[in-house]
């Protein structure tokens, strides 16, 4: 029972209406902004990796282009972070829903117009996610509330950009949840989540139109033509199994490798690490060329990768998978700003792809199996992942939420164990780890890698 302190006063319901009505008013606002950024984003890809190699009079981008593109994205960033804002927090602290200022919106929106399109290997829900706070903050500046209040808005904001991009309130709301947004528990955290389910909803009319507008056109999440999957084998239900515990193995090296890449900063400086880091990306991308995979299933964020994927062989599905790491780990150590989420399931499917070759397992109970456990291994969320796995294999992958809720259930409590080891391993106390071991970690927040030991001189 917590303490009668510990437990946050209750909202009066005037004032919940209040801040419920002007999240409303944000989600419209937010969503534009959402849908704006998105499409900006989708241009520039499609200008940069199709049109200009069409104008070259090439089929597809040559080799100075693979390597040139992502190291040009590294200046850029560079030149986008030097503003004030630092481009956004780092992808490997995961899914941040920190308030950010109105006057970091510039560098937010410009480094992950240096990341994204430009090939590197992140996805847009982090830029978003500050970028719709931005939009909510600078809308409500001059109302008058406290800061749990501008707390509850900022999240709306974030909502409805999230809304735009996962297609629709419910996912933004759990997500938003799980990715700690609603501080604190119980009643706490149903006043701070209203506002931002009706930005959300709001937000979301952009897609679904009003009335005689159809609203405007975004690329959906659901994977076209899958086969229903409608007969759970036990099989299926061990590849679950095993995914999720590959998923966490992987995700803990791409963290950890994108970390120590992370501590060259201060040695070598930011500009060559972030040039040096789209240099790496484009050769890893032309190795896989060179291999027999597509070269942009290296670079992006992988979404729009998932379905050929899934119908590769054995070895290009090999080669993808430890190049994306490989790039996904350079990419965020490197210094470059975008979203954790849509690289991390990626390699999820990727790993669940193996048995679609080894023993014909159905792609969409794979897909299904992949997102869940590699969205959870990354970002430690629980309900998110199976609720977006469910996005991509829609209606034909119904049955298949089982195997990716096994996913989800093993990546996490394999991440649990990694951690407990490690801390084990570098001496921590013993009870500490424990606790450590078996408490949720915060949702897509970067695992631990290397615990504060006490210092001779240190009164803790």
């Amino acid at each position: 029972m917590p303490a009668p302190d510990a437990v946050p006063a209750p909202t009066a319901p005037r004032e919940l209406v209040r801040l419920t009505l002007l999240g409303a008013l944000i989600g419209l606002p937010a969503g534009v902004v959402a849908f704006a950024f998105i499409t900006v984003v989708h241009w520039l890809e499609t200008w940069l990796w199709d049109d200009l190699p069409d104008a070259l009079g090439v089929d597809a981008p040559p080799w100075w282009l693979v390597l040139g593109l992502p190291t040009l994205g590294g200046l850029l960033v560079y030149l986008a972070r030097r503003l004030p804002g630092d481009g956004g927090h780092s992808p490997i602290d995961g899914v941040s829903m920190s308030v950010m200022r109105t006057v970091d919106a510039g560098s937010i929106a410009l480094a992950a117009l240096a990341t994204l399109p430009f090939g590197l290997v992140l996805g847009p829900e982090g830029p978003l996610i500050a970028l719709g706070g931005i939009v909510a903050t600078t809308l409500t500046a001059r109302a008058r509330m406290g800061a749990r209040g501008r707390s509850a808005l900022a999240t709306a904001g974030s909502g409805a950009a999230v809304a735009t991009l996962f297609g629709g309130p419910i996912v933004a709301g759990i997500f938003l949840l799980e990715g700690g947004a609603a501080a604190g528990i119980g009643a706490a955290t149903i006043p701070l989540l209203v506002p931002a389910l009706a930005a959300s909803a709001v937000g979301y009319t952009l897609v679904t139109g009003l009335g005689d507008w159809s609203g405007v056109h975004v690329a959906g999440l659901s994977i076209p033509d899958l086969p229903t999957y409608d007969d759970v084998l036990v099989r299926d239900m061990a590849v679950a199994v095993v995914v999720g515990i590959l998923a966490a193995a992987v995700a803990r090296g791409v963290r950890s490798g994108a970390t120590l890449l992370s501590h060259q900063e201060a040695r070598v400086g930011r500009l060559p690490l972030l040039l040096a880091g789209g240099l790496a990306v484009g050769f890893l991308a032309l190795v896989a060329r060179w291999l027999g995979a597509d070269s942009q299933d290296v670079l992006f964020s992988g979404q729009s990768s998932i379905a050929p994927l899934v119908s590769s062989s054995a070895g290009v599905v090999l080669v993808l998978l430890v190049a994306k790491a490989v790039g996904y780990a350079i990419t965020m150590g490197a210094g470059f700003r975008g979203g954790p989420i849509f690289p991390a399931i990626f390699l999820g499917i990727a790993i669940a792809t193996f048995a679609v070759a080894a023993f014909d397992m159905s792609p969409t109970a794979a897909i299904a199996i992949g997102a869940a456990g590699g969205m959870t291994a990354m970002t430690r969320m629980v309900i998110s992942p199976i609720v977006f796995a469910g996005l991509l294999v829609g209606r034909a992958g119904l049955d298949a939420l089982t195997l990716a809720t096994l996913a989800t259930a093993s990546a996490w409590l394999t991440a649990a164990v990694i951690d407990y080891r490690l801390s084990l391993r570098r001496h921590v106390d013993e009870h500490a780890a424990e606790e450590h071991a078996i408490a949720p970690a915060p949702a897509g927040a970067a695992l631990v890698t290397r615990p504060r030991r006490p210092q001779p001189d240190d009164p803790s």
